[in-house]
């Protein structure tokens, strides 16, 4: 029950972003961010990449927010993960880890969050990426 109500809740704040008469927001690299990730500013996307409602479950928005976003993209991995080692310390994400392989990980920490990001072949030439944030009790990177 508590699932379905979280997913509930991320689908009506979604819902909630795209109605807005708010012009669109631009990402770090000046391309256009879709409505349903406007909601977290401080997380880059790539263009063209698509929130999965299935997957997702992120409570909150702004800096704020915690839970994981899943999304997909028409990049492959590799592109993927050079996108996030690239535009992560525009947005003064500092890097504690990453593993580049089958499957990607990265580790980000800003101030009292950090964020994980695993990135999936979908398949040869698209990509699924989950981004998951915490809160950061360490001090690392603040």
């Amino acid at each position: 029950m508590l699932k379905f109500r979280l997913l509930a809740l991320t689908f009506v704040l979604i819902l909630f972003g795209c109605a807005s008469d708010k012009p669109t927001l631009s990402g770090v690299d000046g391309s256009a961010i879709p409505p349903a990730f406007a909601r977290f500013p401080d997380i880059p996307f790539p263009s063209e990449a698509y929130i999965d409602l299935d997957e997702t479950k992120a409570l909150g928005s702004g800096e704020n927010w915690i839970g994981s976003l899943t999304f997909k993209t028409p990049y492959n991995a590799s592109n993927v993960f050079d996108f996030y080692v690239s535009e992560m310390p525009k947005l003064k994400w500092v890097e504690v880890a990453t593993v580049r392989a089958k499957i990607s990980q990265m580790t980000y920490v800003r101030n009292n969050r950090a964020v994980q990001i695993l990135i999936v072949i979908d398949n040869g030439s698209s990509a699924k990426v989950t981004i998951t944030a915490i809160p950061n009790a360490s001090g690392i990177g603040q």
